[in-house]
């Protein structure tokens, strides 16, 4: 639906770029003229997202920055009783901490430089309903929300935007795994019949709001989280409200299938 040029001289960081969605995202901003950073914890695992993102693209990937996604997250299903304190911080730490020094490392450089910029942040829509088993994520995800809104107030001024999108199922491989370990049982993320639209998202369904968004097209919009969820939190019980179904057994079932999961990815990088 965009011109292949839409993104022509934007140099745009996805942090959180090697896999899942932000390699998604990253790849639409390529195809459409973008010069794209991505960054991670693992360099093997950006070494080859940078090449499926040259070949899928055809784009290249250098060049000073006017753009940032912050999409690097971090999430586990948990009763919230039993959570660590490590296992809080190591979600709060990723997902709050790193979106607000991100966007503040990009943002003293274009103030400083007296440059525009533009900031997404990935969220959920668990920013204005919760989700039960998730909390921390929840909360560190609001907090983004809230920077968003505040930030656009006060950096709307010196030419930087700063908005959100929020959203739905959108299956990818590892992730979607991880949240939804009993999936045999229907009890997990959400299914594709409780969203309205009776279907799961389309990578080009949201590469298309994030290259909306990064584009002059929408310079007017700041300040907003946008959902993109087919209309689920309007509709259905927040994502992960089934799994107050769950016995004891079947979380012991979940945590066994969620490490062979995390042992699968260990073994399919080593290869």
């Amino acid at each position: 639906m965009f011109d292949i040029a839409v993104l022509q001289g934007k140099r745009i960081l996805v942090t959180g770029g090697g896999t899942g969605l932000g390699k998604e995202m990253a790849v639409g901003f390529a195809a459409h003229g973008a010069h794209v950073y991505i960054c991670g914890r693992r360099k093997e695992v950006l070494d080859q997202a940078v090449r499926e993102i040259r070949e899928r693209s055809r784009g290249p990937a250098d060049g000073p920055l006017t753009g940032l996604v912050n999409n690097a997250a971090a999430n586990f299903l948990a009763p919230t009783e039993s959570l660590s304190p490590r296992g809080y911080e190591a979600i709060r730490s990723t997902v709050m901490d790193g979106s607000f020094y991100a966007s503040l490392a990009c943002g003293k450089r274009w103030i400083a430089a007296g440059l525009p910029g533009a900031i997404i942040s990935n969220l959920v829509t668990w920013v204005w309903t919760g989700s039960a088993y998730v909390v921390p994520s929840a909360m560190a995800k609001a907090a983004v929300h809230a920077m968003t809104m505040s930030l656009a107030v006060e950096w709307g001024p010196k030419g930087i935007r700063v908005n959100a999108i929020a959203p739905g199922p959108f299956p990818t491989e590892g992730a979607w795994d991880k949240l939804n370990p009993l999936a045999e049982t229907g009890v997990g993320a959400t299914q594709a019949d409780e969203v309205p639209l009776r279907r799961f998202g389309k990578m080009d369904e949201l590469r298309n709001l994030l290259i909306f968004l990064m584009s002059d097209g929408c310079s007017y919009i700041t300040g907003d989280t946008i959902s993109i969820d087919g209309g689920h939190h309007l509709a259905a019980p927040s994502t992960f409200a089934g799994l107050a179904k769950l016995s004891p057994a079947d979380w012991q079932r979940a945590r066994e299938a969620i490490q062979a999961s995390v042992q699968k990815e260990k073994q399919a990088r080593s290869i």
